[in-house]
């Protein structure tokens, strides 16, 4: 499934914003990959690779939330596609993209970003103290956006961006993958979800293989997390 219909820009090498999200949850969450999430944040604009996903199914998929039906908590993933659905897990929200026709009821988890702009925003919201440049390391952004709830904190996307379009939002929308990623030789991999009791077999959870800021085991990648598209080498 091609993401289209994206925004013109003066400036072709610019990153357009991805305006179809129309497809299978496991169509939309492999492209999502390398992509940028975005949020506009009063004057900050704060941006990261989306590095790890999940997808979640209309049917035949007891982990996924439209099994129970549509429901006030979750009418937001029956939404058209391109809507965010965000819930609450363990006082911590989770921000997933719509897919599929409205009153499909499937959506991708985006579980952790790269961070690209706005560190010192994200650190305040995450209430980490934000370290020299030259002192950042694989740590401490793991603590700042690897997984779900970290992420979500640290772009400020909580309940109120519930339902909101990410195809025309000025709040959150995605962008095609920076220089950086299309310049770097990378693969993904995928395996069975995570964090999660029901259809734990199911194979719908991709991510950047190697990735440092992948949550989960180091061993699920082919050779360790060892690099980040910004850096190759860190501490």
């Amino acid at each position: 499934m091609p993401m289209t219909g994206r925004e013109n820009r003066v400036d072709a090498e610019a990153p357009l914003r991805i305006r179809d999200f129309n497809g299978t949850p496991q169509a939309v969450a492999q492209q999502l990959l390398g992509c940028s999430l975005v949020r506009q944040f009063g004057n900050q604009r704060m941006s990261g690779i989306i590095v790890e996903v999940e997808a979640y199914l209309s049917v035949e998929d007891p982990a996924s939330h439209s099994s129970r039906g549509l429901r006030p908590r979750n009418a937001s993933m029956f939404k058209s596609p391109g809507s965010l659905y965000v819930y609450t897990i363990h006082t911590r929200h989770c921000l997933n993209v719509v897919t599929e026709a409205e009153g499909t009821g499937s959506a991708v988890l985006i579980r952790a970003i790269e961070p690209i702009e706005g560190l010192a925003t994200m650190s305040r919201l995450r209430g980490l103290a934000l370290p020299e440049k030259s002192e950042i390391s694989t740590a401490w952004l793991q603590r700042l956006t690897s997984g779900p709830g970290r992420l979500s904190q640290a772009m400020s996307i909580d309940c109120e961006q519930d339902g909101i379009d990410l195809i025309h939002s000025e709040q959150v929308y995605i962008e095609s993958p920076i220089d950086a990623v299309r310049q770097t030789e990378w693969k993904s991999k995928s395996t069975g979800r995570i964090g999660i009791s029901q259809a734990k077999e199911l194979s719908l959870r991709w991510f950047v293989d190697g990735h440092q800021l992948v949550s989960g085991c180091a061993r699920e990648h082919s050779h360790g997390r060892k690099w980040r598209f910004l850096k190759s080498e860190v501490s």
